[in-house]
């Protein structure tokens, strides 16, 4: 295979969400992984809904993934290059206008649903005369233009779906042009894809019954369609879809919740694929490792809980040295390479750091039972003199079992509630070296809760 070029085209209304980032790291890790280009296409012809703040956002969102693009481009720059395409395709008689209203439209569906047809276009505007068209318009009707159709099978190789056939004679002819004169993305796309030398067109399997309709209209422009691969869509734990809990799957919430770009990449690549999903080392790891053939026909089940697992296993395995400015911004005294590796495998995030701050550095409220206040008293009263060392715990655990009789949970709980507060949490001789002799007496000697 040469080397492709992709391209992934959102439009500026709106946040990226788990659904959209799949499909551009699944073109993103196809390029790479053949040594091809990724392309950054700003789909804005909706000039009323798109915004310059929705732009930066996908571009801050992807960046962030790392999922850096080498070229990009906004369609709200070509609008010149779309109306020439339209142009020929109306001389060719391709591109015809339509003057029906909505409504009409509706009935002549409803109509040929009752007489057991299906709910197609008719062509009715072929019949037009120039006198018919002039006399809609001097009513005030602006036609919608679509494109004539050649009602024969369209097939084509889909790298996911394999042979795949359409018969565009059961296609209503799509509109390409609005009545106000705005663009769907029909056009628009395929004479971008045409002029990028888009090879390969990687989307989500709900835009299979629109490929006979573009790869016609790539015919009709003069160029080829590009291969098309179209992946099954994402779907909740449940089976059910995504659509209701897209605005919590955004990248600026999973971000803000201190999810992992990696956490979030490794999961999204091998959702419904063959391999595991687990936390690989890298982008170029998932790019080696991406095969269309590894995608299965099912829904991809996308489940929240897995995700921030994933996550979880990522940081405990996190370096000091990669956290080291997150950590700072916790608590300057946070940064620190030990406490970092004593709280880590406690935190599901980074931002789990905090949890342990006042722990080991602050105040925090103690929780001494009423039945445990005479043993904490003991353990303050034979708290082993001097800095607290590696031995301390040890030490002084030792000489409280012997003394006292207690062992197990009902030596080790009530002392871990006085010094920590927690029921569970890192290792309590280690987060003893950070809070020092002083706190650590000051929790043991607090009343009772």
């Amino acid at each position: 295979m040469t080397a492709p070029t992709v391209r992934f085209a959102p439009s500026p209304t709106g946040h990226l969400h788990v659904g959209n980032v799949r499909t551009a790291l699944i073109n993103w890790l196809f390029a790479k992984s053949k040594g091809g280009l990724f392309i950054l296409r700003i789909d804005d012809t909706d000039t009323e809904r798109s915004t310059a703040a929705y732009e930066q956002a996908i571009r801050d969102d992807l960046t962030w993934l790392g999922l850096t693009w080498d070229k990009t481009f906004r369609q709200s720059e070509r609008f010149q290059t779309y109306e020439a395409a339209a142009e020929a395709l109306k001389q060719a008689g391709l591109l015809y206008p339509c003057y029906e209203t909505a409504e009409e439209l509706d009935r002549q569906r409803k109509l040929q649903r009752a007489r057991g047809k299906p709910p197609v276009y008719n062509r009715a505007a072929l019949e037009l005369s120039a006198d018919d068209r002039r006399r809609y318009e001097s009513a005030g009707r602006q036609p919608h233009w679509r494109f004539k159709l050649s009602g024969d099978r369209v097939t084509w190789t889909d790298l996911v779906r394999g042979e795949q056939a359409i018969e565009t004679a059961s296609l209503s002819d799509p509109v390409l042009i609005r009545a106000d004169g705005s663009y769907l993305y029909t056009l628009p796309s395929c004479v971008d894809d045409i002029a990028a030398g888009i090879s390969h067109v990687v989307r989500g399997e709900d835009h299979v019954t629109n490929s006979g309709a573009q790869i016609e209209i790539f015919r009709a422009l003069g160029g080829q369609a590009p291969t098309m691969a179209h992946t099954p869509l994402l779907v909740g734990a449940d089976g059910a879809g995504l659509s209701k809990r897209l605005g919590s799957l955004g990248m600026g919430t999973l971000r803000d919740r201190g999810l992992e770009p990696l956490a979030i990449t490794s999961h999204l690549a091998k959702l419904g694929t063959s391999d595991n999903v687990e936390i690989r080392d890298s982008l170029d790891q998932l790019a080696e490792e991406f095969d269309f053939a590894k995608i299965g026909r099912a829904p991809a089940r996308f489940d929240e809980t897995d995700l921030v697992n994933l996550n979880a296993a990522l940081v405990h395995t996190l370096a000091f040295d990669a956290v080291r400015d997150r950590l700072m911004a916790i608590d300057p005294e946070a940064a620190h390479p030990a406490f970092w590796d004593l709280v880590r495998q406690n935190c599901d995030t980074v931002g789990d750091a905090a949890r342990f701050v006042p722990v080991a550095f602050g105040d925090i409220t103690p929780v001494i039972e009423a039945e445990d206040e005479d043993f904490i008293a003991h353990a303050a009263a034979h708290f082993p003199d001097g800095p607290v060392t590696g031995e301390t715990w040890t030490d002084w655990t030792t000489l409280l079992k012997a003394e006292t009789g207690r062992k197990g949970r009902g030596l080790f709980m009530p002392l871990r509630r006085a010094l920590t507060g927690m029921d569970q949490g890192p290792d309590v001789g280690q987060m003893l070296q950070f809070m020092g002799r002083e706190r650590a007496l000051q929790r043991l000697r607090s009343s009772p809760t």
